[in-house]
C-alpha cells in the first residue's frame, strides 16, 4: 500500500529545530539534555575505572599513563563527538532526520545506480542499523548496573539487592515508554541538568587541588603514551572508547529534537562537564592510585555518597532513554524504506517527529532484561560493550565519504583527510576491542547479524511476493474496459480501494466484480505514498486522475504523506474531495486486499528465510488501523500469493 519516494528535491532541508521560535527551540535543548545526552553523559561513571582495571590492572596509575589516557580520552571525544558527529555528520540530515539508514538512503540517491556504490551503500546502511540494535540492548543494561553497583561504595550490606534494583528500575523506564520521549525528556531535562552540573561541581575541587593537571588536555601527551607503551595504550584504547559511547544516538535522535538544540545542549554544557570530571578523576587517581577502581564515586566527600548514587541512576536511566528513542527512529526508517514490516508507530508530540513504538520497545525490554539476568555485573558486561559502537562509528564515516562525493563533490584530497583524521582513530577503537570479541563482544554481532538477516529477508521476500502479486492483480486498464462492457450494476455511495499502484487491478476490486455482479456509482482507487520528508503540505498531498474517462466515476487519487505524518487516508480522502476527486464521504466503503502468503518450491530465496519472511508478514500492524480506517466500514478481501 506504501511505497518510499526519493527526497523532493537535493537542496539542503532546513534543520530541524531551526524553524521553532527561540523559546520552543531552548525547551528542544532541555529535552534533548534529558533524552540524547544521557548515554555519553554517564560515561564517567565507567570509562575512567574500566580503563585502571583492565586486565588485572595492566594499566598502571602512574603519571604517565593518567596524563596519557586522560589526553587520548579528550580527543577522543573532541575529534569524534564536537567535530566528527556535530559539524559533519549531523548535517548530513534528511530533511531533519537522522540516523545510519537516512545517510545511507540520502547517499544512495546521489550516486548513480549503474555504479556498484548505489547497492553497497544501503547494505552498510542496514548493518550499522543493526549495530545500533545491538548497543541498544547493551547500554541500559549497563548504565543502569554501573549506577546502582554504587552502593557498594555507600551501602556494603545492599550488595545483593543491586541486580534485583536494576530490574526494577529498567522495568519502570520500559513502562513509562508509551507516554513518549517528549514528557519523559520534559522530566528527564531538568535531571540531567542536574546530573552535568553535579560533574562539574565533583572535579573542580580536585582540579582546584592541583591546576597542573589540565595539562593533561595538551595532545601530546596521547602520543608520548602511544610511543612509549604502544601495548598499553593499545589496551587501554578499548576501554578509553567507552567515553565516547553515545556519540552514534545523537544522530539517530536528530530526528526527535534538530540538529541546533543538540548543538547548544552540546557546547554549552555537557561537552565542559565531562571534561572537567574526567579531569577530577585523573587528579584524584594521581593522588590516591587505591581510588583507580572506582574513581568517579570516590570523588564525592563520604557523606555525599548516597545521594550521588541516587542521581547516578536517575542519570543512568536517562542513559538508557537516549538508545531507546534512537531505536525507536532507526526501527521507523527501516520499515519506511521497505526492510521491516509495517509497525505501529504512534506520534508523541507536535515537536521533531518524537515516536513510540510498541514492538520495538517491549522486543528492547526482553533483551535487555535478559541482558541483566547473565551478566549480572557491569564488569561483565563491560567486556561486550565498545564492537557494536566502533563499526557503527566506522560504518557511517565510511558512508560520510561516499556522500560528501556524490552529494557535495568533494575533492579527493578532503576525503582522505576527512578518512585519516576520524577513521584512523576509530580502526583504532576496534581493534582494540577485537580482543573483547570472544568475551561478550560478541553478543552485540550476534544481535546485529540476526537483525541484518532479518532485515535483508523481508526486503528479498517483499520483491518476491510483490512480482507474483502483480502477475496476479494484471493490468488495471484493460480489466476496467471489460467491467464496462459487463454493464454491472450499480449501487448507491463510493467504495475506495486501497492499493498500491495505478497500474494493476486491486484484487478486492476484481474479487468484488467477479462474485457480487455490482459495482459502486463512484470508485476510487487509493494508493499512499510515504515520501522522504517530514511532512507534505496540503497543496502537495493529493494528486487525481480520471483513468482517461471522466464521465465513469472511476478515478485513481494517489495521497503522500511525510515520514513524521499519520498516514491518515479518510482525513487526506477529505481534502481530495475539497480539491476536485469525485467521490463523497457521507457513505464511504473502503475495501482492502488482503493478500494471504504462502510458500512454495520456486527459486528465489532459501526456504527457511521464507518461513520467516511468512512470519513476520503474519505479524505486521494491521492495515485498517495504520491508515486509520472505520472498522465498520471496511470490507477486506482476501487472496494467497505463492513464492
Amino acid at each position: 500500500m506504501t511505497d518510499v519516494a526519493t527526497p523532493s528535491s537535493t537542496a539542503s532541508a532546513p534543520e530541524a529545530g531551526d524553524h521553532h521560535p527561540g523559546g520552543a527551540t531552548w525547551a528542544l535543548v532541555l529535552a534533548a539534555l534529558g533524552v540524547v545526552f544521557g548515554d555519553i553523559g554517564t560515561s564517567p561513571l565507567y570509562a575512567m575505572q574500566t580503563v585502571f582495571t583492565l586486565d588485572a590492572g595492566l594499566v598502571h596509575p602512574n603519571s604517565a599513563n593518567v596524563y596519557g589516557v586522560i589526553s587520548m580520552v579528550f580527543w577522543s571525544i573532541t575529534l569524534i563527538v564536537s567535530i566528527k558527529q556535530l559539524m559533519f555528520i549531523l548535517k548530513a540530515d534528511n530533511d531533519g532526520e537522522g540516523g545510519i539508514l537516512s545517510l545511507a538512503y540520502l547517499t544512495r540517491h546521489f550516486v548513480p545506480p549503474s555504479s556498484k556504490r548505489f547497492g553497497l551503500v544501503m547494505i552498510l546502511g542496514v548493518i550499522g542499523a543493526s549495530l545500533f540494535f545491538g548497543d541498544s540492548l547493551i547500554t541500559p543494561a549497563i548504565s543502569v548496573l554501573s549506577a546502582v553497583e554504587g552502593l557498594k561504595v555507600s551501602a556494603p550490606g545492599l550488595e545483593h539487592d543491586i541486580l534485583p534494583i536494576g530490574v526494577g528500575i529498567i522495568t519502570a523506564l520500559f513502562a513509562v515508554q508509551r507516554f513518549g520521549t517528549h514528557l519523559v525528556g520534559r522530566f528527564f531535562g531538568p535531571v540531567m541538568v542536574l546530573w552535568f552540573l553535579t560533574l562539574a561541581a565533583l572535579g573542580i575541587p580536585h582540579i582546584l587541588a592541583d591546576p597542573h593537571v589540565l595539562g593533561a588536555l595538551s595532545p601530546h601527551h596521547a602520543v608520548e603514551f602511544a610511543f612509549r607503551h604502544p601495548f598499553i595504550a593499545f589496551i587501554a584504547m578499548g576501554a578509553v572508547v567507552l567515553s565516547v559511547t553515545g556519540a552514534e544516538a545523537l544522530y539517530a535522535d536528530m530526528g526527535h529534537f534538530g540538529r541546533v538544540p543538540i548543538v547548544r545542549a552540546w557546547f554549552i554544557l555537557v561537552f565542559p562537564c565531562l571534561t572537567i570530571n574526567y579531569l577530577g578523576q585523573a587528579q584524584g587517581i594521581l593522588h590516591h592510585p587505591e581510588t583507580a577502581t572506582s574513581p568517579f564515586f570516590h570523588l564525592a566527600p563520604a557523606w555525599l555518597s548516597m545521594p550521588l548514587v541516587v542521581l547516578a541512576t536517575l542519570a543512568t536511566i536517562i542513559a538508557s532513554q537516549a538508545v531507546i528513542s534512537g531505536a525507536y527512529s532507526v526501527a521507523r526508517q527501516a520499515e519506511r524504506l521497505g526492510y521491516l514490516p509495517r509497525l505501529t508507530v504512534r506520534h508523541t508530540s507536535e515537536h521533531g517527529g518524537q515516536i513510540y513504538i510498541p514492538a520495538v520497545n517491549w522486543l528492547l525490554f526482553a533483551g535487555v532484561l535478559l541482558l541483566m539476568l547473565t551478566f549480572r555485573a557491569s564488569e561483565k558486561l563491560a567486556t561486550a560493550y565498545g564492537v557494536a559502537v566502533t563499526l557503527d562509528l566506522m560504518l557511517t564515516t565510511t558512508l560520510f565519504c561516499v556522500y560528501a562525493a556524490a552529494r557535495h563533490k568533494w575533492a579527493p584530497w578532503r576525503i582522505a583527510l576527512f578518512a585519516l583524521a576520524f577513521g584512523v582513530l576509530e580502526v583504532n577503537f576496534f581493534a582494540g576491542n577485537a580482543a573483547k570479541v570472544l568475551h561478550g563482544g560478541w553478543l552485540p554481532l550476534l544481535v546485529a547479524a540476526t537483525l541484518v538477516l532479518v532485515m535483508m529477508t523481508w526486503r528479498r521476500g517483499t520483491t518476491l511476493v510483490t512480482a507474483r502479486r502483480t502477475k496476479l492483480e494484471g493490468p488495471l486498464l484493460p480489466f476496467l474496459d471489460v467491467l464496462h462492457g459487463e454493464g454491472l450494476a450499480k449501487v448507491p455511495g463510493t467504495a475506495f480501494f486501497l492499493h498500491p499502484t495505478a497500474e494493476t487491478t486491486p484484487l478486492a476490486l476484481r474479487e468484488n466484480a467477479d462474485f457480487t455482479k455490482v459495482l459502486h456509482e463512484r470508485v476510487v482507487i487509493v494508493s499512499s505514498r510515504i515520501r522522504n520528508q517530514p511532512h507534505i503540505p496540503d497543496e502537495q498531498r493529493v494528486v487525481i486522475d480520471d483513468l482517461g474517462d471522466p464521465y465513469d466515476h472511476i478515478s485513481h487519487v494517489t495521497l503522500s504523506f511525510g515520514f513524521q505524518d499519520e498516514p491518515d487516508i479518510p482525513a487526506a480522502l477529505a481534502l481530495a474531495i475539497e480539491q476536485g476527486l469525485d467521490a463523497n464521504l457521507e457513505d464511504p466503503v473502503y475495501f482492502l486486499s488482503k493478500i494471504t502468503i504462502h510458500r512454495s518450491d520456486r527459486p528465489g530465496m532459501a526456504g527457511w528465510r521464507k518461513r520467516m519472511f511468512v512470519g513476520m508478514a503474519h505479524n505486521a500492524a494491521s492495515p485498517v488501523d495504520y491508515f486509520n480506517l472505520p472498522i465498520g466500514r471496511t470490507v477486506v478481501m482476501g487472496a494467497q500469493v505463492r513464492f
